[in-house]
């Protein structure tokens, strides 16, 4: 975010070059987490979180700062749909507590 403010022309370049970085170093540290078997609970809880909150600050930033229909409807979809997913594993997840519960 403080890239995205600098009041200098490359400010945009900048930022979106650490995004791409961030977006790439998830995706390998993925990859080799999946390739090696290592992973953790709080890492297999943190990353999705790390992601969804990533993509909610760009998009937030980006309508902000272009605001037009066509780009805040599609970020607002997209967040909506990130909030209404992870709402809907918790909610799946309490169910199955439950249910897990009975049967013992």
């Amino acid at each position: 975010m403080l890239l995205f403010y600098l009041p200098y022309e490359w400010s945009y370049m900048a930022s979106s070059s650490v995004f791409a970085f961030a977006a790439a170093t998830d995706w390998l540290d993925g990859y080799l987490a999946r390739r090696l078997e290592q992973s953790t609970p709080f890492g297999a809880f943190l990353d999705p979180v790390a992601d969804k909150l990533m993509v909610a600050v760009a998009l937030v930033l980006l309508v902000q700062e272009h605001g037009n229909l066509w780009l805040t409807l599609p970020a607002a979809v997209i967040i909506g749909r990130e909030i209404v997913v992870s709402a809907l594993r918790e909610w799946m997840a309490e169910i199955g507590a439950r249910a897990h519960e009975t049967t013992l």
